[in-house]
């Protein structure tokens, strides 16, 4: 399994979540709404997830292995990143009009 692209589709600077993004597996296959989220040690991910009858949250898509999640989630938050750098370069052109 290959992740051929990754979008980030909602950057926020309120709050915990900070962007909402979509991954594509193989080119044939996407998966929305996997969330980035800044925790006390720095940044990981959130897989889309459902609120169930009892009022637990449980994650609709996910991987199977941590290894799998762990390289999901490099990826994810090196566009995070990327996205982030764009943003603020973005904002300082702006500020300089």
């Amino acid at each position: 399994m290959n992740i051929t692209d990754v979008r980030v589709s909602k950057v926020s600077k309120e709050g915990k979540m900070k962007a909402v993004v979509s991954i594509t597996l193989d080119d044939e296959f996407v998966v929305h709404d996997i969330k980035v989220i800044e925790g006390e040690k720095g940044f990981f991910i959130a897989m889309p997830s459902r609120k169930a009858a009892d009022g637990e949250y449980r994650d609709i898509a996910h991987p199977i292995n941590s290894s799998t999640r762990d390289r999901i989630q490099q990826m994810i938050l090196e566009k995070f990143q990327e996205a982030m750098r764009e943003e603020e370069k973005e904002a300082s052109e702006e500020s300089t009009l």
